[in-house]
């Protein structure tokens, strides 16, 4: 349910300001009854909205977790060039990613139309956890984890993992080759090429970087391009903010 006002607002019939006013002056029918009180709340996907005799089409929220592939573009600001992750997604709706993972990097991409839930994902101040699945060249050693727990410099810039520890050599993405080998990393503020960044400093070059988790959103079993939408409870649990940590 949401404020009639907003959805007035988001389906392009005016501002918010304005579409109040068209609320006042009884301009706006929902399931053929005027409602001219501000705050009324109604449900977008479900009650038949008129203004001025004519039915809108409110805007449905939709969240849809999408495998970008590496090649693809997550930022609609980039410029083009190489195609856009979200030319993938036909959910019937504009979507917007939620973050960015560089064209070489691929894995877990939210897609949203939803601006709250895209800005309690993407600030740093609501600490939702990013986890990635890297494969490095070299071996990385205790103290390399250590150092990138602890936070290392590059180029000016300091990095720091939350975790970062070994994984196993093999993964349903495919076995670490010879003179290489799986790492995951968790990481909440999400620097610009972070990951790949941290990984030069200490000598083990990134040649996969796959991102598994964002939040309590797995990546689960979607393939290469796959996407689904969201859960009614997983929704809930981002517009909450809740943290459900995965154990490495």
């Amino acid at each position: 349910m949401e404020r009639l006002q907003k959805i007035l607002a988001h389906a392009g019939i005016a501002s918010r300001r304005k579409a109040e006013e068209i609320i006042l002056a009884g301009r706006v029918l929902v399931n053929g009854q005027i409602v001219n009180t501000l705050g009324s709340k109604v449900d977008p996907a479900r009650d038949r909205i008129v203004v001025d005799g004519k039915t809108i089409r409110a805007e449905v929220k939709k969240y849809i977790v999408l495998y970008k592939p590496k090649g693809y573009l997550s930022d609609l600001d980039e410029e083009r060039g190489k195609p856009l992750a979200v030319d993938l997604v036909d959910a019937g709706e504009r979507l917007y990613p939620v973050g960015r993972l560089d064209a070489q990097s691929e894995g877990l991409l939210l897609l949203t139309n939803d601006g709250d839930v895209a800005l309690r994902l993407s600030h740093p101040r609501y600490q939702h956890a990013k986890e990635y699945l890297v494969l490095v060249r070299g071996e990385p050693d205790d103290r390399a984890f250590a150092a990138w727990r602890r936070g290392v410099v590059y180029e000016g810039e300091r990095y720091k993992a939350d975790r970062a520890g070994r994984a196993a050599s093999k993964q349903k993405f495919g076995a670490a080759p010879r003179g290489q080998a799986w790492i995951k990393m968790v990481l909440h503020e999400g620097k610009k090429r972070e990951i790949r960044n941290m990984c030069a400093v200490l000598g083990h070059p990134v040649t996969r970087l796959i991102r598994i988790r964002l939040g309590p959103i797995l990546l689960g079993d979607l393939r290469a391009g796959e996407w689904r939408e969201l859960s009614a409870a997983q929704v809930r649990d981002l517009k909450q903010g809740e943290r459900k940590e995965k154990a490495d």
